[in-house]
């Protein structure tokens, strides 16, 4: 670290180091082989459980314990407790892999076992549909999916870009017993990505839920898309240099079957490029934006000047972004052969 001074250790600091970390791999690798022979035995017991538990808090990328763990749940727990039981063992299942995620978060297995665990939550404590959760047969389940949600949004709080989160939120939303609209969750990528323009998940989560609410037909007033633009321009403008932003753009232009939005976002772009000369993904949506609008152009000159503009924008590409210069040489050939 800087600032702090560094200790040089002895030859028998040293050693002693070593004799203690090769003991705490021999003690792993023991562990490790003891509970892969009962996995092989088809050990369902409670004793190789606790023991999946000390591996894996050593070790939590370990799928194969994880896979384990759950054969020995279904196999050997499940049968022989109650529905009450089996959700307490869910729930303590749920505390394990927090407390991991909280130093591992983002290790897939950590949240797929999550995801395992409220797909196992049984119906309960009651029987009947009802306000009361005491005798909802879904009690058990809105409480455990309303803490999940909750949870998630605490790490996506931590780091709103951990797409293993966004991936799990999808999830956990899309199959709660009380769903959320997609106007609400709309509402939160909106949070987000104004907390933090760069969030390449927030901004496709959001595709997501457009495409959703277009396909009912919602927010298909052009007065939205507007607005979506409009936060899109912030975004560029606070970081020309963020890819996630540009791709979302391309996705709202689409196949730019408007000709007034498309030259109003070249418009907005190449005003852009005044401020930032050297923004590649400014240029880059500029020469993919006036290929569209040429297909709108119906008089040979103005056809023409698009295409001198897109062939000395490709060739400013060329120098600013030369690790790609094959690409862009592709496009300039396509050009010449129009």
């Amino acid at each position: 670290m800087h600032g702090v001074k560094r200790t040089r250790q002895s030859a028998e600091a040293r050693e002693a180091q070593r004799i203690k970390e090769a003991a705490k791999l021999t003690e792993y690798k023991s562990l490790e082989d003891n509970v892969m022979q009962r996995r092989n035995a088809k050990d369902w017991s409670k004793e190789s459980f606790d023991h999946t538990t000390r591996l894996l808090k050593l070790n939590p990328e370990l799928y194969t314990a994880w896979n384990y763990r759950r054969d020995i749940c279904i196999n050997g727990m499940f049968p022989n407790s109650t529905p009450l039981e089996i959700n307490n063992l869910l729930g303590s299942e749920l505390q394990l892999t927090l407390a991991a995620l909280k130093q591992h978060p983002k290790v897939y297995w950590l949240w797929n076992h999550r995801r395992w665990c409220l797909q196992n939550t049984p119906n309960g404590p009651g029987d009947s549909n009802g306000p009361d959760p005491a005798t909802d047969i879904n009690g058990w389940k809105r409480s455990n999916w309303a803490r999940e949600l909750a949870v998630v949004e605490k790490m996506l709080d931590a780091d709103a870009r951990n797409f293993h989160a966004w991936n799990y939120r999808r999830y956990v939303v899309s199959s709660s017993p009380d769903p959320r609209s997609e106007i609400s969750e709309l509402d939160y990528t909106t949070k987000k990505i104004e907390s933090n323009f760069s969030n390449f998940s927030a901004w496709h989560q959001r595709s997501k839920l457009l495409t959703a609410l277009w396909e009912k037909g919602e927010k298909t007033d052009p007065s939205f898309k507007d607005q979506e633009f409009e936060l899109i321009k912030q975004a560029m403008y606070t970081d020309p240099n963020d890819q996630s932003v540009w791709l979302y753009h391309r996705w709202l232009i689409g196949s730019g079957d408007s000709q007034t939005v498309l030259r109003r976002e070249i418009a907005v772009m190449e005003e852009l490029l005044e401020i930032e000369p050297d923004s590649k993904w400014c240029m880059d949506c500029l020469v993919h934006y006036k290929q569209l609008l040429k297909r709108h152009e119906t008089d040979d000159a103005q056809i023409a000047d698009l295409e001198k503009q897109r062939l000395e924008t490709l060739k400013r590409l060329i120098e600013i972004d030369p690790q790609r210069k094959g690409r862009y040489m592709d496009l300039i050939s396509s050009t010449n052969m129009q």
